[in-house]
């Protein structure tokens, strides 16, 4: 089966939670449907990615257990471990046909995006609208996709699902990608599709009392996380795959790794946090020496890039572990061992949602919020905007220029000689 006896009895616990999840949100969805939906409904308990990819791989082998002649028999569990609440469900039929020919065009999508190593998010947010254009097309034979299909879905997409502008073109950068790479065919849409409206985007940003407000009524880890999203302008993930390498106190920067768009950049560290980050980093030292004393540790989870012997060899070195590392180790059930996660976005959003509440800030605040809060008091104190089109890691001026929007303008309009301007200009 690929799992070992001492992994079996959380193979057994999430085969579980899987089958109460099918039980109520199934509805004769395809099996490969709702594992993506359990994957979702995971994250959204918090439970960490090597948990869910624990999860995932529990239930992919026990579908597979199934696996015969004339559909997917999902029994009850043998062994030591029979009766101890496993629910059996009825046959399944295995996808056939167009569904399964689907299902491999979404297997085939992801090992393209992966091979050009985009980021995991794009692959998930890609595989996820290629799904929704096979429900649309009624699983029609891939090989009879056209590009009329697609016109007819991102059609359908904005008069019928009215979603915004933004996820109108995520779904058409998706169905570009299948096409080009995977159905090597023509997608040549033109202005056949009714684009859906672009609303006016105004983010919402803190004034500095209601940012001290909120920062006050965070505690450690949570404070000195919040703090680094509005003193470096990180993305919330960016903050947290932070690792102690990020840190270059002698040259004062935060460098961020396969940012956005697979980006690297840095910026500078603030000053004011030099201290606690300080500290931080001696107890990601303690942490590591007492993590070290297990024989089951394999290190913290290393980046995708990283060849397996080299990500292997230095998971346990000190310049790799995490910034703000998680409370718990992860258990690999096909390694055997444990690996050490960051902190959750799970466990910050809590955190920041109950420091408003307390602060009583009358705004909808979240980890994002404060990377709009960074970039707003930038431009309030007369930083150019392509400083801090630099700092924010975007590709596009056009992105930044939304911040014009938060601050008053201090433009003057009436028409006067530099000459006569209040500001000494040798």
């Amino acid at each position: 089966m690929g799992v070992t006896d001492r992994a079996m009895p959380h193979c057994v616990k999430w085969v579980r939670y899987f089958l109460d999840y099918e039980a109520k949100y199934g509805d004769g969805a395809p099996r490969a449907r709702l594992i993506d939906g359990f994957m979702e409904k995971l994250a959204g308990k918090g439970q960490s990615s090597g948990l869910r990819e624990q999860a995932r791989r529990a239930v992919e082998v026990f579908l597979e257990m199934g696996a015969g002649e004339g559909g997917l028999a999902v029994a009850e569990p043998i062994g030591e471990y029979a009766g101890k609440g496993v629910r059996s469900k009825p046959s399944v039929p295995v996808e056939t046909g167009p569904r399964r020919a689907w299902r491999e065009l979404e297997t085939a999508l992801a090992g393209e995006i992966k091979r050009r190593n985009y980021s995991p998010k794009t692959m998930k947010t890609y595989v996820t609208w290629v799904q929704r254009f096979g429900q649309y097309t009624k699983f029609m034979a891939v090989g009879e996709v056209s590009d009329e299909e697609a016109k007819n879905f991102l059609t359908d997409l904005a008069v019928n699902g009215r979603v915004v502008a933004s996820t109108q073109n995520q779904a058409f950068n998706a169905l570009l990608f299948l096409f080009r790479h995977v159905l090597k065919r023509e997608y040549d849409l033109k202005d056949r599709v009714v684009r859906a409206k672009r609303t006016k985007y105004i983010p919402t940003v803190l004034t500095r009392p209601e940012l001290e407000a909120v920062l006050g009524k965070l505690k450690f880890p949570h404070h000195l996380i919040v703090s680094m999203l509005y003193g470096c302008g990180l993305r919330l993930s960016e903050c947290l795959e932070l690792r102690i390498n990020s840190l270059d106190f002698s040259e004062n920067l935060v460098i961020i790794h396969d940012g956005k768009g697979k980006k690297d950049r840095s910026v500078p560290l603030p000053e004011k946090l030099r201290p606690e980050l300080e500290k931080q980093t001696e107890r990601v030292a303690r942490l590591l020496d007492h993590d070290l004393k297990n024989p089951d540790f394999a290190g913290v989870f290393m980046p995708d890039g990283l060849g397996s012997r080299r990500a292997r060899r230095e998971a346990k070195e000190y310049h790799w572990q995490w910034l703000f590392p998680a409370k718990e180790l992860t258990l690999l059930p096909e390694e055997g061992a444990y690996r050490r996660y960051h902190n959750y976005k799970q466990s910050v959003g809590s955190a920041i949602a109950s420091a408003v509440r307390k602060a009583k800030v009358p705004k909808r605040v979240t980890a994002h919020t404060f990377r709009h809060t960074f970039a707003s008091h930038l431009l309030s104190a007369n930083v150019d905007l392509r400083t801090i089109q630099e700092l924010l890691g975007h590709s596009d001026i056009k992105t930044t220029m939304i911040y014009t929007h938060t601050v008053q303008s201090r433009t003057k309009k009436e028409k006067v000689s530099p000459l006569d301007l209040d500001w000494d200009i040798g």
